[in-house]
């Protein structure tokens, strides 16, 4: 009932193997690992395979490197399968009909987890013959592997656990999602970092993988399995037209640790309270109506986990990154604008497409509201929350110029900081309403979004991390850093920063920090208004030709 009669575990894999975007992601990925195996490989036509070779070095370099960059992308795949397992159900009113079923929900917390990771796992199975490639080349052993396949394979078990944990605990696709990628991204850097400083001691790190890894995991899936076979056991939530609306005041008074009170400053920026009287003359109602009720008509549990967990996780790097050591302030901005990105397009992925899926669309679209106007109040409403939100991790950037001597000479510095910030949420939030207009179901545009905006702010940065890695004199290097104008992490690390000491006293790395790049900020610059503006006019002429009847 578990696994070989599992009606859940049947009807998910049929569906989700069957799908054609499972072919065209298998085929990406395949393609994705190739090319790096290709263009990484040694160019000399005879090898030294001894164990301390140049060969041997390069070789575990590209096995680290082909490793790390699976990590990161199962690690970020794993809550797209995964965190619609059950709010999938909620979302098409089939939730109360499965707990109805004879399945015990342990049956349907298996089926769910396993077959929405069986494509994860076709994926890192068929990467398996790639890297085998690259052990005769000398310096990696088939154990070392065989071990780091079978991490692998554990971090995406726990990541899919904790997804499906999340799914269960929310209402929707969108809060799920991003509650899942808040807690597994740390968790994610924290097993690069890991893996990365171990290099040297590859019999330790395979003996943390067999060990430690294991009994870690274990521990938060099991934890994770029973929380959640309990809560369908026992449902808070059965009565899908009950639950539609939350009362605000009884989840407040019911809630533990932070609570939003939405009359109250600053809460009210974000989530104003409900309107008591008529709206003013020539105010805009698709705003008015999306700040109000819409973000928050599933309750606040995810804003409040969000804030929680994103502020926790910022003490560290704010005392670290910009009191202790102030030259690695691009570093808690880079943390800032990670955040963003998560959180960014979840306010922002929905908002024409709900209007699909509840079939009103064409209803706006035949009121005397304007394109302009259902596009600026939709993308304000989304911006407004996401911006504050962000904003919240902006403050010790202030409070740092106050209190360390270190900023007040580098205070054009610091307003770049902050302009990059502003400019990806401005970005992010674009985007996704863009995601929102082209596609017609809600996951599937917040998904585009995230892949889209990994792509603009990731892709340069890996690209770059290869070429000076494989390539560091090819003349192909020095132009890939011409891409980094796409991406909000190079403008933050080419923002000079002068930190005081002699030339003698610094790093080479510091050398180049404070020389710094304006050119490489003013494109992104540039690069961000002219992507925004096109994509606000490509909405605009969309909304006016083909949705909206001429004349």
């Amino acid at each position: 009932m578990f696994f070989a009669e599992n009606p859940v575990l049947q009807r998910e894999l049929l569906v989700n193997l069957r799908m054609t975007r499972a072919f065209v992601l298998l085929l990406v990925y395949q393609l994705l690992l190739g090319c790096v195996v290709y263009l990484a490989w040694p160019q000399d036509t005879r090898l030294d395979l001894t164990a301390n070779s140049k060969s041997a070095s390069q070789t575990r370099n590209l096995v680290d490197l082909f490793f790390i960059g699976q990590y990161v992308l199962a690690s970020m795949m794993a809550p797209s399968f995964a965190a619609s397992s059950i709010t999938g159900e909620k979302e098409r009113k089939t939730y109360e009909m499965l707990l109805a079923s004879p399945l015990k929900p342990s049956a349907i917390v298996l089926g769910k987890l396993f077959a929405s990771l069986a494509h994860l796992a076709v994926l890192i199975f068929s990467s398996l013959p790639i890297v085998m490639l690259c052990l005769p080349l000398g310096g990696v052993s088939v154990y070392e592997v065989l071990a780091a396949y079978l991490g692998l394979i554990i971090s995406v078990v726990t990541f899919g656990m904790i997804s499906v944990a999340a799914s269960a605990f929310f209402q929707r696709t969108s809060a799920s999602l991003v509650v899942s990628y808040l807690f597994i991204l740390p968790l994610a850097l924290i097993g690069v970092f890991v893996w990365m400083q171990l290099a040297p001691y590859g019999e330790f790190r395979l003996l943390l993988i067999l060990t430690v890894l294991p009994a870690m995991a274990a521990g938060v899936c099991i934890s994770l399995f029973f929380s959640t076979t309990t809560m369908l056991l026992h449902p808070p939530d059965v009565g899908s037209e009950g639950k539609d609306v939350v009362d605000l005041e009884h989840e407040a008074q019911t809630a533990v640790g932070l609570v939003i009170q939405r009359d109250q400053f600053p809460d009210r920026l974000f989530a104003p309270p409900k309107r008591e009287d008529l709206m003013e003359d020539g105010a805009n109602p698709v705003y008015d109506k999306e700040i109000r009720s819409e973000i928050f008509s599933q309750g606040t549990l995810m804003l409040r986990l969000v804030i929680q967990v994103s502020m926790l996780l910022a003490i560290p790097l704010m005392g670290a990154c910009l009191y202790i050591l102030p030259q690695y302030a691009p570093w808690y901005i880079c943390y800032v604008v990670v955040f963003n990105m998560l959180v960014g397009p979840v306010f922002s992925a929905g908002s024409v497409t709900s209007e699909r899926e509840r079939e009103t669309l064409d209803l706006l679209l035949t009121t005397v509201i304007t394109p302009w106007q259902i596009l600026w109040g939709k993308l304000v409403a989304g911006l407004r929350v996401s911006s504050v939100l962000t904003l919240f991790l902006v403050w010790p950037v202030l409070l740092a110029c106050v209190m360390v001597s270190l900023y007040w000479t580098n205070l054009l510095s610091v307003v770049a900081y902050l302009a990059i910030i502003l400019t990806t949420c401005v970005t992010t939030a674009m985007i996704a309403l863009f995601c929102s207009v082209m596609f017609q179901k809600t996951s599937m545009s917040l998904m585009t979004t995230y892949l889209t905006i990994i792509v603009l702010f990731c892709a340069p940065l890996a690209a770059n991390f290869f070429a000076s890695s494989f390539f560091p004199d090819a003349p192909i290097t020095e132009q890939l850093k011409l891409t980094g104008l796409t991406s909000p992490f190079s403008a933050a690390f080419a923002v000079p920063l002068d930190v005081g000491v002699t030339s003698t006293e610094t790093s080479k790395a510091t050398e180049i920090q404070a020389i710094g790049n304006w050119p490489l900020v003013g494109y992104y610059a540039l690069f961000t208004l002219g992507m925004n503006g096109l994509l606000l006019v490509t909405m605009m002429w969309l909304f006016n030709t083909r949705w909206r009847v001429a004349g």
